[in-house]
């Protein structure tokens, strides 16, 4: 096998293992604010450019939760920026129990490889 091949076919298998499958797990941290459980959560998609660069991490999103359940605002905290828009995204779109006040808390989305 030539120097060329055995590069090519190395850079190929070093591609497959980084574009394996990828776990993402939410987990609601709860602030002195935030005492409710949420209803429905939306896991986020794990971003293609953080597949090709094999990252994993935390990223943490402070949401404030309306009455409704619904979230009314969201911002990262922290994490990884090429992670966070994920995150923040998926954040919005979860939904809380009623409740007669706002509250605040924070979501932590864990992206590992599986």
């Amino acid at each position: 096998m030539s120097q060329r091949t055995a590069t090519a076919l190395l850079a190929m298998l070093t591609l497959a293992v980084s574009l394996g499958p990828v776990h993402v797990k939410a987990q609601q941290t709860q602030s002195d604010e935030m005492v409710r459980r949420a209803k429905s959560k939306v896991q986020p998609n794990y971003p293609e450019l953080a597949k090709k660069m094999n990252l994993v991490g935390t990223v943490k999103i402070e949401v404030v939760v309306a009455p409704n359940g619904s979230v009314k605002d969201a911002r990262v905290v922290g994490g990884h920026p090429v992670l966070a828009s994920a995150a923040l995204e998926a954040a919005k779109k979860w939904r809380f129990e009623a409740a007669s006040a706002e509250s605040t808390g924070v979501i932590d989305f864990k992206f590992e490889p599986r």
